[in-house]
């Protein structure tokens, strides 16, 4: 707890943490919103493909222009501006930047500038759960080779949970599941980016207004985010992504420690160390008591009748029995936080929760029947949906993760919730990450059969 401290000992010393941001949607934003009020915390570059758009960004949050006016990298570090560019590698290659900040949100590009800036000996926290998801553990083992962090980005939930993993385990107790809320009904599967803002309740002012992007905000809604972000904490806690995908139990904080306990237990867990989803709405749209909506979550089980005593006696939310307990965080603040990764990276050495193994996998369902010679559109799009299950399962069915399901064409039929596999599909493009990807699968494999 002093990464202000250690901060303000490199200000003090004139060595700011000199940062890169790659991406300037609303992550980026969040990001930059906050790095201008934190003394010590230089952004030497911000690049974005759409360099207006990333010039609007820093006006919308507040920015001078005049400070992020420098005309190239190197200036930008000799005068404590900010440069902004559409060449994301140009920061990869700038000695003086210390972490790059990956938040495009696209798991190709994503898995591209982690390796550039890795082989550039820096650290990466990767906003981007699309791209950890697909390759997340080899990248993460790829910095540990180079002596750099690779990091899950902190106010994103993936991190938050498996900072509370860390807590649980930490004090002793026996962690049963972790998760968190989100508001979710089954005919949200199905939302396409036409139809996605009438379950957010927003006016067509509102989106114009914001900087929306709406296929983000549909995989926020059909599941798809959720299944990604519940496969990157299996890969960076060790817990498990149920057999048949993650079920969504409507549930408030009242409840947590009961619905997220064992069935065995009277609960609604096929088991324990399970990671699933609150959600705060009851199938039939009704909202959720006391719903957990925007938070995160462990629940976990007393070791001995004495903790178990100490449990009701201090206050703890439990089950019925007293045995399972639960603790939470109710709100998560996106890019608002994200700088405590930076800082934990570059002064602590130290990641905000990363992938270690390849555990869960994202694989891409489909939301409608589909027909031979349809084009995939990925992530929150209008064919096909995320489900979350064990990484072994995955590459026994052969399944095409999400972050490969973009653009790609089908040639064989699948039917609607059906996953679709690698068989499926002619993949044409991006093939330096599809041989990633396959590396990683095939680690499994190795890993696999050695166990056996």
């Amino acid at each position: 707890m002093n990464l202000s401290t250690l901060l303000l000992q490199r200000a003090s010393a004139g060595r700011p943490v000199r940062i890169g941001l790659i991406g300037a949607g609303k992550f980026g934003s969040m990001v930059l919103a906050q790095a201008q009020r934190i003394a010590g915390l230089h952004v030497v570059g911000v690049a974005d493909l759409n360099v207006g758009r990333a010039r609007d960004s820093l006006a919308r949050v507040g920015w001078p222009e005049e400070r992020y006016a420098a005309p190239t990298l190197g200036d930008a570090v000799r005068t404590g501006r900010t440069c902004v560019l559409d060449d994301a590698g140009a920061l990869a290659a700038c000695d003086e930047i210390e972490c790059i900040i990956e938040a495009t949100g696209h798991p190709i590009a994503g898995i591209r500038h982690a390796l550039q800036a890795i082989e550039a000996g820096k650290h990466v926290v990767m906003v981007n759960v699309e791209a950890d998801v697909l390759c997340g553990p080899l990248l993460a083992e790829r910095a540990r080779q180079k002596g750099v962090v690779y990091s899950m980005a902190y106010g994103d939930q993936p991190a938050i949970i498996c900072e509370l993993v860390d807590w649980a385990r930490s004090c002793g107790f026996e962690l049963t599941s972790a998760g968190k809320g989100m508001n979710f009904e089954p005919r949200y599967r199905y939302s396409t980016p036409d139809t996605v803002w009438g379950f957010f309740g927003w006016s067509e002012e509102e989106v114009r207004k914001g900087d929306f992007n709406p296929k983000m905000y549909n995989s926020f809604t059909d599941g798809t985010k959720a299944a990604i972000e519940m496969a990157a904490v299996a890969n960076g806690t060790g817990l498990d992504c149920p057999d048949d995908g993650l079920a969504f139990p409507p549930t408030g904080l009242h409840d947590l420690a009961r619905v997220f306990r064992p069935v065995a237990d009277g609960g609604r867990l096929p088991r324990s160390g399970l990671v699933d989803i609150a959600a705060s709405q009851e199938p039939d749209g009704r909202e959720v008591f006391n719903n957990i909506r925007y938070g995160v979550f462990v629940t976990f089980k007393a070791t001995s009748e004495y903790t178990r005593a100490c449990f009701r006696q201090y206050g703890l939310l439990t089950d019925p029995s007293g045995w399972y307990g639960s603790m939470w965080r109710p709100f998560h603040m996106i890019g608002l936080e994200t700088s405590v990764s930076v800082l934990s990276a570059v002064l602590r050495n130290e990641p905000t929760g990363s992938s270690k193994e390849f555990r869960g996998d994202a694989v891409a369902t489909a939301k409608r029947d589909l027909k031979p010679g349809e084009m995939l559109d990925g992530e929150g799009g209008y064919a096909v949906w995320a489900n979350a299950i064990p990484a072994s399962k995955s590459l026994a069915l052969g399944a095409l993760p999400i972050g490969l399901a973009h653009n790609v064409k089908l040639k064989r039929p699948v039917g609607k919730d059906q996953v679709v596999r690698f068989d499926d599909v002619e993949l044409e493009n991006d093939l330096d990450v599809v041989a990633l990807r396959r590396q990683m699968e095939d680690g499994l494999r190795r890993a696999t059969q050695k166990a056996a």
